[in-house]
């Protein structure tokens, strides 16, 4: 569960590092080629704007999915520890 985790966690990292590269890529674009966004009917950044919605929905599954992770992996911990004490528990009474 906890690989799981982390790949998902770098999934979120590499979404938001592909779209900033794409974005500098975009800007950098638009300053030495002015001319060829001006052909289009709509402003040059209207790509940047929609890439980046489509990036935050992506992010937000993936967080809310680690969350859930998240949250299924404290429950068994503390399900782990509440059986290691009641275990705990009953040797002393055992003995």
């Amino acid at each position: 569960m906890l690989k799981i985790y982390r790949i998902l966690k770098t999934m979120v990292w590499c979404l938001i590092g592909v779209w900033i590269g794409g974005s500098i890529y975009q800007c950098l674009d638009y300053r030495k080629r002015p001319d060829f966004y001006a052909m289009r009917s709509a402003p040059w950044y209207l790509e940047l704007i929609v890439h980046g919605v489509f990036t935050l929905i992506l992010i937000v599954v993936l967080l809310l999915i680690m969350y859930a992770m998240k949250q299924k992996m404290k429950k068994e911990q503390c399900d782990v520890k509440h059986h290691a004490v009641n275990t705990d528990q009953k040797q002393s009474i055992d003995k």
